[in-house]
């Protein structure tokens, strides 16, 4: 039995089956293929690291969430809307479970708006429906978005990241008016939409 030969290597196959040498040739290919691929990704991913490592996201700024109320910019003295010397405005806001401090702003058409944001307690979003507001307020880091309204108008402001039971209630609101109309509000008035 040790002696029996199968035939000569080349000998033809029966049709539908695809000789051994094929196969093994195949197999081989597609080990290389897939092998470049995993280097490729694996090469990304390192690279990416290491540039994030390099580069990290532009404004990172930190808070400590537990002292915001006693001082620093989101002293509650400072919270709402605030004209500044260059002629923008700069809307500062507390998001906690389950409401946005101040509830109501007002801003002028036609300036620049930043709106400066952090989080008292939990993960919070923060999101003007129709414009280019939409970020994550993360505790322990300030959150900045800039955008310009154009007409006078209300924006709802919902917390679209899902922060407890009370998070479908948690809403604000963004009253935009006209540049003479706004300069002539108090800072009360500029935080109560009245």
């Amino acid at each position: 039995m040790a002696n029996q030969t199968f035939g000569p290597p080349d000998a033809p196959v029966p049709d539908g089956i695809v000789p051994a040498q094929v196969v093994a040739r195949t197999e081989k290919r597609w080990i290389m293929i897939m092998a470049t691929m995993l280097l490729v990704m694996m090469a990304i991913i390192v690279v990416t690291g290491i540039m994030g490592a390099m580069h990290p996201s532009s404004n990172v700024e930190v808070v400590d969430p537990t002292t915001l109320h006693l001082g620093g910019e989101f002293v509650e003295s400072n919270l709402g809307t605030a004209a500044e010397p260059d002629g923008s405005v700069t809307v500062r806001l507390i998001a906690q479970q389950y409401e946005f401090i101040p509830h109501c702003v007002t801003v002028p058409a036609g300036m620049p708006v930043k709106f400066r944001l952090t989080s008292a307690d939990v993960v919070h979003g923060f999101m003007l429906p129709d414009t280019n507001v939409n970020t994550m307020v993360v505790p322990g880091f300030v959150a900045e978005v800039r955008t310009r309204f154009a007409g006078e108008g209300e924006y709802a402001m919902p917390c679209h990241e899902f922060c407890g039971l009370g998070h479908h209630a948690m809403w604000a609101h963004v009253r935009v008016v006209q540049k003479e109309r706004f300069a002539n509000l108090t800072a009360f008035k500029r935080m109560s939409c009245e």
